[in-house]
């Protein structure tokens, strides 16, 4: 039996990694734990194309088939990979289009640059021991919105975000204000980020080093290495930006706040983390943390 094998190896491997390789929910193998059964619903064809039009309606669009099977699974659904791929593909029910990422990046000053101390390594094996920022932009009818985040590489959560309706130095000294008092991390942490002047700033670079923090950048004329947060945001782009209009600023921060605190931190399934959004990664990842104490 598949959770009676998750629980024996429970110690040895994390619970989302293994939940995802056996197909099974974590909520299904905790409700076993508890000594009862995950609840297991067979619908017809027409119940589950009605099920996938809500989900689709709900997320606005997100999910392509791979994570809509994801979200069915998790809410206790038996939903195979081709049979959700033909009610989508049947009815038209698609994700987003994806879009090419236009990067913002102005690395043409003379402002001291950091080494790329990172060196692609995306997969940090601890929260709080790298994190990658970058700044994009989103138009209005009041004019252009810039956004700049900071993201915990080992759960891809954006643990830090600030919006303004300039691209100045501030805008990446808020965004890290925030990430620092909701982490607060041991010193040594890298940052990571592209060579734009606002990183560069010696106001910025003064803040890193009061928050105890190691300033990495990428290679110049090369972005791309700073490929997680680029990621990010074609997600935000693409699953939310693309296709709306924003008649006023504040109505383009309010739902740029939805989309990263209600449903990117909180629920939205992250392919690099087996499917699991952000925030339950990073707890699950806890839990294993605190049982391996408890047993050692």
């Amino acid at each position: 039996m598949n959770y009676a094998w998750i629980d024996a190896h429970r110690k040895a491997y994390p619970l989302p990694a293994v939940c995802e390789t056996l197909t099974v929910s974590i909520s299904g193998y905790r409700a076993w734990k508890r000594g009862g059964s995950p609840q297991r619903k067979r619908l017809t064809d027409a119940q589950m194309l009605a099920l996938i039009q809500a989900i689709h309606k709900a997320l606005k669009g997100a999910y392509g088939s791979p994570r809509m099977v994801r979200e069915l699974r998790a809410r206790g659904y038996p939903a195979s990979k081709p049979r959700v791929e033909r009610l989508m593909r049947e009815n038209g029910i698609r994700g987003r289009h994806k879009r090419r990422y236009k990067a913002t990046t102005d690395s043409n000053h003379r402002l001291p640059v950091a080494a790329n101390l990172l060196d692609r390594n995306f997969s940090p094996a601890a929260p709080n021991q790298a994190w990658s920022a970058d700044i994009t932009y989103i138009w209005t009818d009041e004019g252009w919105l810039y956004l700049a985040i900071v993201l915990d590489l080992f759960n891809r959560e954006i643990v830090g975000w600030s919006i303004k309706p300039r691209m100045t130095s501030d805008i990446v000294m808020d965004a890290l204000t925030m990430a620092w008092f909701r982490r607060q991390p041991s010193a040594g942490l890298i940052h990571h980020s592209d060579r734009g002047s606002q990183y560069a700033s010696h106001a910025f670079r003064g803040k890193l080093a009061a928050y105890g923090m190691v300033c990495s950048m990428s290679r110049k004329g090369n972005c791309w290495v700073n490929a997680p947060a680029e990621s990010f945001f074609n997600s935000l782009k693409n699953e939310r930006v693309h296709g709306a209009r924003y008649a006023t600023r504040q109505e383009a921060i309010a739902d740029l706040f939805d989309y990263i605190e209600v449903f990117y931190n909180r629920s939205r399934r992250h392919s690099t983390l087996g499917y699991y959004s952000p925030v339950q990664f990073l707890q699950d990842w806890i839990t294993n943390q605190h049982e391996r104490k408890m047993a050692a």
